[in-house]
């Protein structure tokens, strides 16, 4: 069997302005890069008749090392609703260097059902992840300038809040020292998809907002003593860093191995952000087709939670369906068994183990509103009797699942997914978010760990309390982001299924002002992560032929 890797170097594309007529673009609001991609130049498309597509989001069930197929199922649902004479376009993350070299690999889907050219995409595609990269250390730089050269403004420095961003897992530089002959300080460097600044990009609805809200970034504090904030907007860096990002604002189009438009555009983790593409990407795509398929990072508990109270709570998007992908694998791993037990049929590890589907539904339906349908994302080894007790578990539950085969067949293999999908936008919904913006942070962090992880009580470490402290009258209303582990409900990676009544210990607040919400960091996240024992990059090389071989 062929490779994802092998499947998209022997696929025929088409030229990426054949794919984009699709969506009714023309020639003029593309910005090529060699024939398969381009950017977007939405200023081009201002005199277009915009359609109010019907949004479809796709998540998941927690994720584990045996894989869900989430952004899989995306492209497979795009194809397939393509197939059934629908105008349709699917609206992704573009991959971080970071997992694509570690542990995770890339994001561009699998199978028959990838978006293309994958290896473009998931290395340096347009530059997008170094222009963001680049504007945030612009910011970092002029931080330091200012300090060397008098500090005027006062900046403690105790109290820098800011830090470096580098795409690439790196664990020696979550803390550096920061020394020269005039001043020393301890810094660090975060990856870039838990920047601000990318946080920022994926919110913001124009280069004006971008611009304003790069001035807001809170990078310190005074040496007063009331610790006055300051901001990218007292060092006059705003502009500089819109200027790095303007060409990177624009949307990318690519397209599926079915030849259907795929806009690739920012990146956050939703385990350390809120893990959605950009908002002009998706606007962009609610304009031209009659459905978008978009999704969020990893389960439900972070990304489907994120992108309702962050991303549409900002922007005004709201779904039209929520779609869980699961596997029979994932669910035998949540019932407690190994890794290399899952091929084996177990009935009872996977009754255990659908508690954790169980929990995503019950969330998706009864704290967002929205309709909802189960995609099983089928692997050779699930049998018969296990596809069947998970369908009528499901269905006990008041809602379908359907066995999907879009990795080997392609659009065929999502078709019935995507005509339950036609049939379920069109019933009513009551969308909803999980909280109100006049809760306090304390409240609103109370309600999603209590609802959504099931937690019986928040607990703060000391910093986290007094950092709190210091932005709770002026910011309370502002969404939160929780930073956690995505594979428990918990703060725990190894609490897997669905654990529940414990404690959700929150290490430390920050504010992210210009993104517009509140980040709270539980137990061991960390914001730069590591690479593995064994990292991806062993297995990827060039061969004698030019052509990028082991890359996942």
């Amino acid at each position: 069997m062929k490779s994802d890797l092998e499947i998209a170097q022997s696929a025929h594309l088409e030229k990426i302005e054949d794919v984009a007529k699709k969506i009714n673009i023309t020639q003029d609001a593309l910005i090529n890069f060699g024939p398969y991609m381009a950017k977007i130049n939405s200023k081009e498309l201002g005199h277009k008749e915009k359609k109010k597509a019907k949004l479809i989001l796709v998540t998941a069930m927690s994720p584990t090392p045996a894989g869900e197929g989430k952004t899989t199922t995306t492209i497979g649902l795009t194809d397939a609703l393509a197939s059934q004479g629908k105008s349709v376009v699917a609206c992704l993350r573009e991959p971080s260097l970071g997992p694509v070299f570690g542990m995770k690999g890339g994001a561009t889907g699998g199978g028959y059902s990838q978006a293309v050219p994958m290896e473009n995409i998931n290395l340096h595609f347009t530059g997008d992840f170094h222009a963001i990269t680049s504007a945030n250390n612009l910011l970092a730089a002029l931080i330091d300038n200012h300090i060397y050269h008098g500090n005027e403004l006062g900046i403690d420095l105790d109290r820098i809040t800011f830090k470096r961003g580098l795409d690439m897992n790196d664990r020696s530089l979550r803390k550096v020292n920061i020394d020269n002959a005039r001043y020393q300080y301890q810094g660090g460097f975060d990856i870039s998809v838990a920047s601000e600044v990318m946080a920022i990009f994926c919110l913001a609805s124009s280069l004006d907002d971008l611009t304003y809200r790069l001035g807001e970034i809170q990078v310190a504090q005074n040496i007063d003593k009331n610790k006055s904030p300051i901001y990218a907007k007292d060092l006059k860096a705003q502009g500089a860093m819109a200027a790095l990002l303007k060409d990177a604002f624009m949307p990318n189009l690519v397209q599926t191995l079915e030849h259907n438009p795929v806009l690739i555009h920012g990146g956050p983790f939703a385990n350390i952000a809120h893990g959605c593409n950009s908002y002009i990407a998706t606007q962009l795509g609610t304009n031209m087709a009659e459905y978008v398929v978009t999704e969020a990072g990893f389960g439900a508990d972070l990304g489907a939670e994120k992108f309702i109270d962050i991303k549409c709570r900002q922007t005004g998007l709201e779904p039209s369906l929520i779609v869980i992908v699961a596997t029979i694998r994932a669910m035998k791993y949540h019932g407690g068994k190994k890794v290399e037990e899952l091929n084996n049929e177990d009935l009872e590890a996977l009754e255990k183990g659908f508690a954790n589907l169980e929990r995503h539904i019950e969330n998706c339906s009864q704290h967002f509103g929205l309709n909802l349908v189960v995609a099983i994302n089928h692997f050779q080894t699930d049998t018969d009797k296990e596809v069947s007790l998970i369908q009528a578990k499901v269905e006990k539950l008041g809602f379908k699942a359907i066995l999907c085969s879009h990795w080997g067949e392609g659009s065929k293999g999502a078709e019935l997914l995507a005509k339950e999908a036609i049939n379920l936008v069109e019933k009513p919904n009551q969308f909803k978010y999980l909280y109100d913006t006049k809760d306090s942070i304390k409240s609103k962090l109370n309600i999603i760990a209590q609802n959504i992880y099931r937690a019986k009580d928040v607990m703060f470490e000391d910093e986290a309390l007094s950092q709190l402290n210091l932005i709770e009258d002026e910011y309370a209303h502002l969404p939160v982001c929780i930073a956690k582990t995505p594979y428990s409900f918990s703060g725990d990676a190894k609490e897997i299924g669905a654990v529940s009544d414990h404690t959700l210990t929150i290490r430390e607040i920050r504010l992210v002002r210009g993104a517009g919400f509140i980040v709270a960091i539980c137990g061991s996240v960390m914001t730069m992560p590591g690479l593995p024992l064994k990292p991806a990059s062993e297995g990827i090389a060039i061969n004698l032929s030019g052509e990028i071989e082991g890359l996942s």
